[in-house]
């Protein structure tokens, strides 16, 4: 049995999920209203949740403290389904500390250009003399 199985299984009961992503029943039941989550169903129609349904509502939940809304989080699962990278910001990685020194130094070497000053310039000159 492979990994990728084994976290599709449908293991865990609603109260499970509510401890773990700390989530309410109401918040979890209305994702899987709006069709962002989608949990298997157990003989008695019991939601069972799998490994990857729990790691989604996380995320879920990190987006929406991030400022997310719910049509932002279909687009990104969307994406990701159809293989593409989302380019929302929260997505994006981290610059490198060259890769900021040099944003920051063409900031400063453009701020004078097209008769603008830009009002950080006084503060990035004193990095670069």
């Amino acid at each position: 049995m492979g990994d990728q199985v084994r976290r599709n299984m449908p293991l865990f009961p609603m109260g499970i999920v509510m401890q773990l992503t700390e989530l309410s029943a109401r918040q979890i039941r209305y994702y899987e209203e709006n069709k962002l989550i989608t949990p298997a169903r157990s003989e008695g129609n019991r939601r069972l949740f799998s490994f990857n349904d729990v790691d989604r509502l996380l995320e879920i939940k990190s987006l929406l403290e991030r400022g997310v809304n719910l049509a932002g989080i279909r687009e990104v699962f969307e994406m990701r389904e159809r293989g593409m990278q989302p380019l929302h910001p929260y997505y994006r990685k981290e610059p490198t500390e060259a890769e900021l020194h040099n944003h920051l130094k063409k900031e400063l070497y453009q701020a004078g250009r097209y008769g603008k000053a830009s009002l950080i310039q006084g503060e990035l000159s004193r990095f670069f003399n």
